[in-house]
């Protein structure tokens, strides 16, 4: 195993809402992506998944027990969506982040509105 630099990782591909494994942790992928725009609707059913700004800003909608409501993440931010929680990432401008699932979690979720062509609904792409 080698240090891993991220932004190489980024820089090594053009797609947005398309990750790719930098590494993997225990049963666990960390990916990194590059995101502009929106994102879908989706929820995990049986996993949290964990978010990391490294630049731009990402907001996520979510629809809770008591209603929707958005967070907005700023460079630096981290922020978990709980399992079972429908949401919606999206970003005003094109945005870099770090994300954390369980392997072989899918990036549309387990129950998602139509994925637009824009998403690439993958369980994560290995750097080139």
């Amino acid at each position: 195993m080698e240090p891993i630099s991220l932004p190489r990782a980024l820089a090594s591909f053009t797609d947005v809402w398309s990750p790719r494994i930098v590494t993997t942790v225990n049963d666990y992928d960390v990916r990194v992506a590059k995101v502009d725009g929106e994102h879908l609707w989706h929820v995990h059913d049986d996993t949290d998944e964990f978010f990391l700004v490294l630049d731009g800003e990402l907001h996520i909608a979510l629809r809770e027990k008591d209603g929707e409501r958005t967070v907005v993440l700023p460079k630096g931010s981290v922020f978990t969506v709980p399992r079972g929680t429908e949401h919606k990432p999206y970003a005003p401008a094109p945005t870099e982040i770090l994300v954390l699932e369980p392997t072989g979690t899918s990036t549309v979720g387990d129950r998602h509105d139509e994925v637009p062509d824009h998403v690439d609904a993958t369980t994560g792409h290995a750097l080139s």
